[in-house]
């Protein structure tokens, strides 16, 4: 099966629209409300809506030996309160296109040096010259969704 139509790429996509929505929400959701605001509330549903999935599931949660995890694999949560405050004040300025589009590149980027240098623990995977052609078409194409 083509790597294209397997289930984690679509797992994948179906996550890519969900951070569009995402976005165009918490930017609606900061524009009636303020940034910080709606920052926080949208992570307090989300811990909330958390809470309930581990207590449907009865996933185990304190038999993790949280302490020997390295620190620096916490910092998702850090990062997550700074990507919807950045894509919440974003989108009003550019619309959801041109946003959405600026983030799919610097995601695409991030992730060919991560996997480049095995950052954070994962597999090296390490680029290749079609890799940064693929990025810099990408852009290019990019700039043409740009109004």
């Amino acid at each position: 099966m083509s790597k294209l139509l397997s289930l984690p790429f679509l797992i994948a996509a179906i996550s890519g629209v969900a951070m569009a929505v995402q976005g165009t929400l918490n930017s609606s959701l900061s524009q009636k409300t303020s940034l910080l605001s709606a920052t926080l509330l949208v992570h307090i549903i989300g811990t909330l809506v958390s809470l309930g999935v581990m207590l449907t599931w009865r996933a185990p949660f304190f038999s993790h030996t949280w302490s020997s995890i390295p620190w620096y694999l916490y910092l998702g949560g850090v990062l997550s309160v700074i990507i919807v405050g950045l894509v919440a004040t974003s989108i009003p300025k550019v619309g959801v296109c041109n946003a959405t589009t600026a983030i799919i590149i610097g995601q695409v980027s991030m992730a060919v040096l991560i996997d480049h240098f095995g950052l954070f623990g994962v597999t090296k995977v390490h680029w290749s010259p079609w890799q940064l052609l693929g990025i810099g078409l990408f852009a290019a194409g990019a700039k043409l969704l740009f109004r």
